[in-house]
């Protein structure tokens, strides 16, 4: 999962145009839009070759890299 970390940690470095620790907000704090948002799940989508589900994408789960994992290692 740490490879999953820092590549989710660059994609969001390419989206926002700064390094974020693994524990910062990303939703909450308006560092990525909803655009950005989309974006940044297709690619971990891809990267993963899994679907995230619909019900899963919700602010609480997506707000930081280590809850995006969190949530993703459910699925």
């Amino acid at each position: 999962m740490d490879d999953l970390k820092l590549f989710i940690q660059e994609e969001i470095m390419n989206l926002a145009f700064r390094k974020v620790s693994f524990d910062e907000s990303l939703v909450k704090s308006k560092l990525l839009d909803s655009i950005a948002v989309v974006d940044l799940l297709v690619s971990i989508e891809e990267k993963i070759g899994k679907t995230i589900p619909q019900h899963l994408i919700i602010d609480e789960n997506i707000d930081s890299i280590d809850k995006i994992i969190k949530t993703i290692s459910n699925i």
